[in-house]
């Protein structure tokens, strides 16, 4: 599922070497939480107008999630 992160993230930024993903251990829930870190400048890309970019991206992320049988959520520090 990173790679997917990644590489969705990777067509949106300018500088495609800041970025770095971490992923945190399953809740009680069974919820994997992955951490989306970008450069400063580029965080506005990401995140764009109103959060539409970012509401995609958490979308798509949970889409490939459940065809794996995992839930995912999608957090852009």
């Amino acid at each position: 599922m990173k790679e997917l992160l990644y590489t969705v993230a990777a067509g949106l930024v300018a500088d495609p070497a800041s970025i770095s993903i971490t992923q945190d251990e399953p809740d009680a829930e069974g919820v994997i939480v992955l951490h989306l870190h970008v450069a400063a400048e580029d965080m506005g890309r990401v995140i764009g107008k109103q959060g539409r970019i970012a509401k995609a991206i958490r979308t798509i992320m949970r889409a490939g999630a459940a065809r794996e049988n995992l839930k995912i959520a999608v957090e852009i520090d």
